[in-house]
């Protein structure tokens, strides 16, 4: 059931149905000029997401000028449009033509951790094109199980669905993510789950993040514990000079066990970000700063957004 209600459903729907159809039939040069164009228009209309990725970057790279800082920001919106016009061409992309989008690079760090028996789990993130990268992987021969948070409007949460699925992928919902993910992986299947947001504090541990506590959810490294599965990062990253994304899979993380379960989450969990920090910092105008972040603090501190909604 929506949250929102059936008349702002209706609305969002009627708005975002003809974008993605014009994208998709417009020819190309013409349809990067609208995505551009949609991009702008996020940012003009929506001004609080601005905000928040000024003060994400101010806290992330503080000895940044702020020139740079800005031509960050302005990256990240021709990141988004890149993103929306790509899942736009969804249903016109195939196994011929998905090469003109996106190559493979290092996909025997995949397939040397799928040769483990107990399942992939792919770290990634907000980083690049998250939703490309699984519908190209999926192309190629390696449909795999993507955890999402299902969309508060129904009729386009249908319609993202279909879309995701389009190359064989199978979606896994938050609410039922637990034991679905351990049947996938048990089956030697790959997940991947997007580990960059927020958490709250009863669901996560403070780790280390661009020099920042940040709050991490454990769900993810408590599942490579339990199972472990080999824990591959993986991120579909723009290439200018190709004008192209590459799909690059990094080496499996090996895990640190302790002896401690508890120490062993926060251990581990610190390692995963601070392999998605170092890729961040390599591409940093490719990652969503319009989210916050750095939203749960520990004990004691007060908000860092000031107010930014």
């Amino acid at each position: 059931m929506s949250r929102h209600g059936a008349v702002r459903d209706a609305v969002e729907w009627t708005l975002a149905w003809p974008v993605l159809k014009t994208l998709e039939n417009l020819p190309l040069p013409a349809a990067r000029l609208e995505a551009w164009l949609l991009a702008l228009a996020l940012r003009a209309l929506a001004p609080h997401l601005g905000r928040v990725a000024r003060r994400n970057l101010s806290l992330a790279l503080p000895n940044l000028p702020e020139r740079d800082r800005q031509a960050i920001r302005s990256e990240m919106y021709r990141s988004l449009a890149r993103l929306v016009l790509a899942f736009a061409r969804f249903p016109r992309l195939s196994r011929d033509n998905i090469g003109r989008w996106i190559r493979y690079q290092g996909l025997e760090n995949f397939e040397k951790a799928r040769a483990g028996g107990k399942g992939v789990l792919v770290l990634t993130a907000h980083l690049g094109n998250w939703e490309l990268s699984a519908l190209a992987h999926g192309l190629y021969g390696h449909p795999m199980h993507i955890v999402v948070r299902p969309l508060d409007n129904r009729r386009l949460d249908r319609l993202v669905a279909r879309y995701r699925t389009l190359s064989g992928n199978r979606i896994i919902e938050k609410t039922d993510s637990p034991r679905r993910i351990l049947e996938a992986l048990q089956a030697n299947h790959a997940v991947g789950m997007l580990i960059d947001q927020n958490a709250s504090a009863d669901n996560g541990v403070f780790v280390d993040f661009f020099g920042v506590p940040a709050c991490a959810s454990t769900g993810f490294t408590k599942i490579a514990l339990r199972t472990g599965a080999a824990v591959v990062p993986g991120f579909a990253l723009w290439n200018q000079a190709e004008g192209r994304y590459l799909l690059r899979f990094w080496p499996p993380i090996d895990l640190v066990r302790t002896g401690d379960p508890e120490a062993d989450i926060q251990v581990n969990t610190q390692r995963f970000h601070t392999v998605l920090e170092q890729i961040i910092r390599e591409h940093p105008g490719q990652w969503l700063w319009i989210h916050r972040r750095w939203k749960t603090r520990p004990p004691g501190e007060g908000s860092v957004y000031y107010g930014e909604a």
